[in-house]
């Protein structure tokens, strides 16, 4: 069963995919801490700004119409910090699975400031 700290970072990764959906930058770094930090093959983000940018480029491209999908494998609460680590991917616009070549695992860190969960960092790699 789950507590309400583990629905409530379920919920930012849930508002984040919206977000996705929408191509809504904004919104989607409005998720992130001032000071996050983005790794994944090939690059590294700091700040809200970075991600910002960074995803209202891809949303503009090569992101357009496509859907990020995120499965939590172990969620670990512990006071007002959280990790996460999931199976991920996009599917691309036209697609209706995610192909197995594209699979990443994810790692989330999530932070409570002000009683609002946010993502302090990110990082991804290929599964396979």
């Amino acid at each position: 069963m789950m507590n309400s700290s583990e629905t409530a970072v379920r919920e930012v990764l849930g508002r984040l995919y919206e977000a996705w959906a929408d191509n809504d930058a904004d919104a989607f770094a409005d998720l992130y801490v001032e000071d996050a930090t983005v790794v994944m093959p090939g690059m590294f983000h700091q700040g809200r700004p970075a991600v910002r940018d960074f995803m209202a480029k891809a949303f503009a491209g090569p992101l357009k119409g496509s859907r990020g999908i995120d499965e939590p494998q172990d969620i670990r609460v512990d006071g007002d910090t959280a990790v996460i680590v999931s199976k991920a991917g996009i599917i691309m616009a036209g697609e209706e699975e995610l192909p197995s070549d594209r699979e990443r695992i994810a790692t989330w860190v999530l932070s409570r400031r002000d009683g609002r969960w946010l993502v302090s960092a990110y990082a991804n790699a290929p599964a396979n």
